[in-house]
């Protein structure tokens, strides 16, 4: 099951990429997994992001700590990100601001993982801020996917 923030024609950004990975992996595992150890990019791409937004009234996130979680419940953080919900399914995640709000949901029907993120901008910042982001988001998205089946596939 795809969640997304609305129907696709209220979207202002909306990019789902699969995986098929050798086993079935829960959502919060794939998480951990793809977490365990961000890109560096990454994390330049979070400094440069809260140094550029911070400017405009947006919350620093820090980016991605790589801390393993056993579980999350509704209301939980995974780190900017708040959870919404979560299943054996999927895991859906928010993060909300007067600029946008995004919602990533990690789901998995047997072996396929899908990630899913959808964005509504409100304002021109919001808008300025998802013409790079939207760019490197698929590319950043793509590159952690096949991290995750190699390291699936290297865990037997």
């Amino acid at each position: 099951m795809i969640v997304t923030l609305g129907s696709p024609q209220s979207l202002d950004y909306c990019d789902s990429q699969s995986v098929t990975l050798v086993r079935p992996v829960a959502p919060l595992d794939a998480w951990n997994i793809i977490m365990a150890s961000p890109q560096p990019v990454l994390r330049a791409a979070f400094a440069v992001r809260d140094a550029i937004s911070a400017r405009f009234g947006v919350k620093r996130i820090g980016g991605f700590t790589g801390a393993r979680v056993g579980q999350v419940a509704v209301g939980d953080y995974l780190d900017f990100f708040l959870v919404e919900d979560t299943t054996p399914e999927h895991l859906v995640l928010t993060e909300r601001d007067r600029h946008l709000d995004v919602m990533t949901c990690v789901s998995c029907e047997g072996p396929v993982l899908t990630i899913t993120s959808s964005v509504i901008t409100h304002n021109w910042f919001g808008r300025a801020y998802m013409l790079p982001v939207g760019v490197a988001h698929k590319v950043i998205v793509r590159g952690m996917l096949d991290r995750l089946a190699r390291a699936v596939a290297a865990s037997g």
